[in-house]
């Protein structure tokens, strides 16, 4: 992955510290993003999330990293994601992954 992209990290911990619920929330999340590609990504949205949202866990934590490059392919998915984040008081960090 290239390090200047930058993408947000959306932590499962709300601002007061709290485990966000249910606990599958970020695949929820990346489930409904899946259908968000770039040109000629041959995955299946039915089987694959989007290189753009993508769960993970840090430090046993689960995250979703979404990729701003979002917003080039549609940009109410990116506040979509970003709102999310903002309505159920999640923890947002904006980074870049290093490989």
């Amino acid at each position: 992955m290239n390090s200047n992209v930058r993408e947000y990290f959306i932590q499962g911990i709300t601002t007061q510290g709290k485990t966000f619920r249910p606990s599958d929330w970020a695949e929820r999340l990346c489930g409904v993003m899946a259908q968000f590609r770039p040109e000629g990504d041959s995955g299946d949205p039915r089987y694959t999330y989007s290189p753009y949202v993508r769960p993970v866990i840090i430090g046993g934590v689960k995250n979703v990293v979404v990729d701003v490059r979002l917003r080039d392919i549609e940009p109410k998915a990116l506040d979509f994601v970003l709102n999310f984040a903002r309505d159920n008081d999640l923890q947002l960090v904006e980074a870049c992954s290093i490989d």
